[in-house]
């Protein structure tokens, strides 16, 4: 039994599309410069030094990555858990999942330095370090999702369709846990060292991977005319609230731990009371921006059912996530290091602080601009993909999901005879 199916075939206007192109390109072309100026005057001309080297573009390189990884949860949901009603978006899922790898990695390149002696990093592995086996993580992460994207989009390709699919599932929980076990497994900065760091990240993927995957969709729908029926709707913001109070949870955890910890008290202390931008981020920018208000808006009886108040609260939500990832990242690299635990440091140049006293971080403008140059590659990519690939079903409206599972992936990317 199949409910009637409804054809779109509104399409996005050739100059807004190439328009839509042109703005991204522009931004990944200031980002490149942006990476020559700082290749080429070094590092000083940033805002990092010997206490903070991982500066904001490895904020914007991490969200992107862990958001890949939760981009692909929809594409798992239909084919995994076998939830007919998901599997029109999976598709896109996997493409976004793809992109936005890409953009982070891109990051990751650029902002290190020496980009051309990446090679010596993909050819000689240390196997006791975290980070060797991440290229393994990454490379096998994009090799799979392009797999899953086949079986999904070829007939000949079906039979593999839950087998990839699951093999995915697992491989991006990897992916994440390992992302997370960077910070996790530095034992020498007091604010990492935390194996609850690995589950925390995947939780945060799932939510900033569907808060980036719901604004996507929405504005491609709008953009092309399409409709997202009220059960979709209600279905993704429900699955978004649900990640996001998730986050919440972990984050309450990760607190409480370090505060149970004597050891721990004067980082959370600093962090939570008297840690200047870094308490305001975390308290505005994590717990209220990114997690209270859209809480808020999702569960809302009105605003929940408004397609404008679920991308705002998906906005909010990856407003939050950099805001996260900037106090995992930068805040906890700011805190100084207890290089003689019980003893007072007068005045130091190492990374330690400076007598004692967090050190101090601001992102400079080709910082931030390389930073938003990888999100533009992402977004490029994922562009190209929805307007050469057929990776967006006609409509989601209600009167178009039909209910039988073997004929939902086809029937909502069909076209009129």
């Amino acid at each position: 039994m199949m409910k009637r199916i409804v054809y779109r075939e509104w399409r996005i206007p050739p100059a807004r599309f190439w328009g839509i192109l042109g703005i991204l390109a522009s931004v990944i072309g200031i980002g490149t410069l942006s990476f020559g100026y700082m290749e080429h005057q070094g590092h000083w001309v940033t805002g990092m030094n010997n206490a903070v080297v991982w500066g904001l573009p490895h904020v914007f390189a991490v969200f992107l990555v862990i958001a890949a990884s939760g981009a692909l949860n929809i594409a798992s949901i239909g084919t995994v858990f076998r939830k007919p009603i998901y599997k029109p978006l999976g598709r896109l899922s996997g493409l976004l999942a793809v992109a936005l790898l890409m953009g982070g990695l891109l990051i990751l390149v650029t902002d290190l330095g020496r980009p051309e002696r990446l090679i010596v990093a993909i050819t000689s592995y240390n196997f006791s370090s975290i980070f060797a086996w991440n290229i393994f993580l990454y490379t096998g992460f994009m090799a799979i999702v392009i797999a899953y994207l086949w079986t999904m989009a070829d007939r000949q390709g079906g039979p593999f369709n839950r087998p990839v699919g699951i093999l995915a599932l697992f491989w991006r929980l990897a992916l994440t846990t390992g992302t997370g076990s960077i910070f996790g497994f530095l034992v020498a900065r007091e604010a990492y060292s935390a194996a609850i760091l690995g589950p925390m990240f995947v939780i945060l993927s799932f939510a900033y991977g569907l808060a980036v995957f719901l604004l996507v969709l929405m504005f491609a729908f709008a953009e092309e005319g399409r409709v997202i029926g009220p059960k979709i709707l209600r279905r993704l913001k429900n699955l978004l609230a649900l990640f996001v109070a998730g986050a919440l949870y972990f984050m309450l955890i990760y607190h409480l731990t370090n505060l149970y910890a004597a050891k721990h008290d004067d980082f959370e202390s600093w962090l939570l009371l008297h840690g200047g931008i870094y308490t305001f981020a975390f308290w505005v920018g994590s717990i209220l921006i990114g997690g209270l208000l859209p809480l808020w808006i999702l569960y809302h009886p009105e605003k929940g059912k408004n397609c404008n108040w679920v991308a705002a609260a998906a906005a909010l939500v990856i407003v939050g996530g950099l805001s996260t990832m900037y106090v995992v990242i930068i805040g906890s690299q700011a805190y100084p290091m207890p290089l003689f635990p019980g003893q007072t440091i007068l005045e130091s140049g190492f990374g330690d602080g400076v007598g004692g006293r967090a050190a101090s971080y601001w992102p400079s403008i080709p910082e931030l601009l390389l930073g938003l140059g990888g999100v533009a590659v992402g977004l490029l990519i994922t562009a190209v993909g929805v307007r050469v690939l057929q990776f967006l079903p006609e409509s989601l409206a209600d009167d178009v999901v039909p209910v039988d599972e073997e004929t939902l992936g086809e029937a909502a990317f069909a076209k009129p005879a």
